[in-house]
């Protein structure tokens, strides 16, 4: 998936939130999404996103 590299960790978990994305874990300045259908994301927080896994 590519990102736009213009948009800060804490947008894009905003963004990701209407898709039914919520935080479910924060450690240091990583934080991981997660939806019902236990798909993750995790990314840097407070800076751009670099790096996304999805399961």
């Amino acid at each position: 998936m590519r990102l736009p590299r213009d948009l800060g960790g804490e947008e894009l978990a905003v963004l990701l939130k209407k898709y039914g994305y919520s935080i479910t874990r924060q450690v240091g300045s990583h934080i991981r999404l997660t939806t019902q259908q236990g798909a993750n994301i995790i990314l840097r927080f407070r800076a751009i996103a670099r790096f996304v896994s999805v399961h």
